[in-house]
């Protein structure tokens, strides 16, 4: 059921725009009539003839190949999830000309058997596990860009977004079909260690496609939202990042994602001695309802971290709420979910009564670029007293060369009370290999 989206932008007006710009470029150069040799080329002509032929020859091709399986094992589910799919993805971007950029990437993904797995609702499978990585064929990545030195940037038009540690903004790099932006930023560093950073998005394409059967919470958001984000790197061991998410989102499921978050974080980490690092975050956020959500609360969230690198070990833990108001919890709808609050993906949206996940984590480098992690969560909720259960994830990755990567990945979580649609005393087990290429 493969749907191809590829033309099907919401602003094809800048790519047409592009489009006309080049080719009527092409057609005068070569119509103009001839004249008498000049004594050199003009401004113009070594426009035409020469810096923007340079661009294209100068640029970079990118291609993306990620073959996965994933295995999802549910127990209030009668049948297993085995999905195999494959990402193709392919861009170009040019080589600068007086500051000018452009970008264009094009992304497919396609399932082995699409009847094997949950494709979010939109393959007709209910008795399978959710795998979040619908069939599709889209316009990835196409935007135009403009960049004065290192002072600033300024770029238009469909493009990747991933704000700090992605917590709050980010491109769900995990799912195959990335989550990508119809926007307008502007990235400025007017001093060293100074960052400021603005977007404003008109659409959010997310992971699961522009595909048809879709339940009305997958499909992507129109957007009118506002992103701020300022850090400060200019100290040896802290970073300091303060931001406003201003996000009026609709789809099909109305407003309820619409929120307002504003928060500061400090991260860094100093060495202690030749063979010992230490690692910290510290994170506190407020957040409310905003533009036409429906629903009204106030809630905070916060985040401590310390982790303690002692070469080949990594180790440490940490303290993570995301608080609950009024039967609200924290909202966090444009995040890369999958990275926080456990991999088998249980709680990517906030229970009504909020989470609370102590967690730990260790990893040891078993061999050269064969990192072994282990993470543990305890998850409760904020409000009300809930066990939600805790989980086990475990992941082993390789490097072969300069372009192969090699991972196994597997995820426990091990339920109590009932949540997130769950019943109670659920298990839910996933398990993960994939081979991928980047050139």
């Amino acid at each position: 059921m493969l749907k191809t989206t590829l033309m099907n932008t919401r602003h094809p007006i800048l790519l047409g725009g592009a489009l006309v710009l080049a080719v009527t470029a092409s057609v005068f150069a070569e119509s103009a009539p001839a004249t008498a040799a000049p004594a050199g080329p003009g401004p113009v002509a070594s426009l035409f003839n020469g810096k923007i032929p340079e661009a294209f020859a100068k640029g970079r091709f990118t291609a993306n190949i990620r073959t996965r399986y994933e295995f999802v094992e549910q127990d209030n589910l009668p049948d297993e999830a085995n999905a195999g799919t494959i990402r193709t993805r392919f861009g170009f971007t040019t080589a600068p000309v007086h500051g000018l950029q452009g970008m264009i990437e094009a992304e497919n993904v396609t399932a082995f058997d699409d009847d094997s797995y949950n494709a979010a609702g939109s393959n007709g499978q209910p008795t399978r596990p959710v795998v979040a990585d619908p069939e599709t064929t889209e316009l990835n990545q196409a935007w135009l860009s403009y960049s004065h030195t290192n002072l600033f940037t300024a770029r238009v038009g469909r493009q990747r977004l991933a704000l700090d540690n992605h917590r709050f903004v980010g491109d769900v790099g995990w799912r195959q079909n990335l989550q990508t932006f119809d926007a307008a930023s502007l990235t400025l560093a007017p001093a060293k260690g100074l960052n400021v950073f603005y977007g404003y998005v008109w659409d959010v394409n997310r992971v699961f496609g522009d595909v048809s059967g879709l339940p009305a919470a997958n499909t992507d958001f129109a957007s009118d939202s506002h992103l701020f984000n300022v850090s400060f790197a200019g100290c040896d061991y802290a970073k300091v990042t303060g931001y406003a998410y201003l996000l009026d989102l609709e789809n099909a499921a109305g407003f309820t994602g619409s929120c307002a978050t504003y928060g500061l974080a400090l991260a860094g980490g100093a060495p202690v001695s030749d063979s010992l690092k230490l690692e910290y975050r510290a994170e506190f956020a407020v957040q409310s309802d905003y533009a036409d959500n429906p629903q009204s609360y106030d809630t905070e969230y916060y985040n401590l971290e310390l982790g303690a690198n002692v070469k080949p070990f990594l180790f440490g833990a940490g303290y993570e709420v995301l608080g609950s108001d009024n039967g609200v919890g924290f909202k966090t709808p444009l995040a890369t979910l999958h990275a926080f609050n456990g991999w088998a993906d249980v709680f990517v949206n906030t229970p009504g009564a909020g989470l609370r996940n102590p967690y730990a984590f260790a990893q040891v480098s078993l061999a050269k670029d064969l990192p072994l992690r282990v993470v543990y969560h305890k998850f409760d909720a904020d409000t009300g007293g809930a066990d939600y259960g805790q989980e086990i994830d475990v992941v082993v990755s390789k490097r072969f060369g300069k372009h192969w990567t090699a991972l196994l990945k597997y995820a426990h979580y091990m339920g109590e009370d009932t949540v997130s649609g769950l019943p109670a005393n659920t298990d839910v087990q996933k398990f993960w290999a994939q081979v991928e290429f980047n050139f």
